[in-house]
């Protein structure tokens, strides 16, 4: 096996913090619409990290390269993926407690990734990060293996997996609303529904053709039992 680059991790991660800041997170994930940072304040994570965690993306939610060359980005599919639905600003994101151990992190996947190369005789690209070197089948039997029961760090790549699940399925890093004015390319993909003239959803079409339940006579015109 031939590689070289940046080093994949500087030092140990200190798990007992890592897995606080992810309890932390999950908390924020249902606070409401994150806010993402400047382009050029994501770029101190480094153009390395930002490689292997856009790879991880696209691991979990494929898509189609951005640019010829895109190698972080397989093209596996042809559509928007998590990284085009923005899984990088929400992973990114201020609100969350995980920013300051994203190359922690990014550097753990490629260490895996490394170890996976080495024990399928695989040859990596030595000027990209090792697990964006990675053919994309192995990319997905690896990932695959990242949430087996038995793997010590599965509570990281869960709450890394529903960021990414979150900027694509839901536009995490902005509202409704504006992810959908802007053509936000996953709720696109999934075909959400604008909403009403007003702003507002309605779904007269219920999912059983009927509703549920009568609606209570004491129900206050905000929903609320009185």
């Amino acid at each position: 096996m031939l590689w070289a680059g940046e080093p994949v991790s500087p030092a140990p991660l200190d798990r007992r913090g890592l897995f606080k800041a992810l309890a932390a997170t999950a908390v924020f994930m249902a606070a409401g619409p994150l806010t993402p940072l400047p382009a050029e304040a994501t770029s101190a994570l480094g153009n390395w990290n930002t490689q292997t965690l856009e790879a991880f993306a696209d691991t979990l939610i494929p898509g189609q390269r951005r640019y010829t060359g895109d190698l972080p980005i397989a093209g596996a599919v042809t559509g928007p993926g998590a990284v085009q639905a923005g899984a990088i600003q929400v992973l990114t994101s201020p609100q969350l407690p995980l920013a300051p151990w994203l190359a922690g992190i990014a550097g753990l996947l490629d260490a895996r990734a490394l170890a996976w190369a080495a024990t399928h005789l695989l040859l990596l690209p030595p000027t990209w990060p090792a697990f964006v070197g990675l053919p994309f089948s192995h990319r997905t039997a690896l990932v695959t293996g990242l949430f087996d029961p038995d793997d010590p760090d599965r509570p990281i790549w869960q709450v890394m997996a529903l960021l990414v699940g979150l900027a694509f399925d839901a536009a995490g890093h902005q509202t409704t609303t504006t992810a959908l004015a802007n053509g936000h390319p996953g709720l696109a993909w999934i075909g959400f529904p604008a909403p009403d003239a007003d702003g507002l959803w309605r779904f007269p079409q219920h999912s059983y053709n009927r509703p549920l339940a009568d609606l209570h006579p004491r129900t206050t015109a905000s929903g609320s039992p009185e």
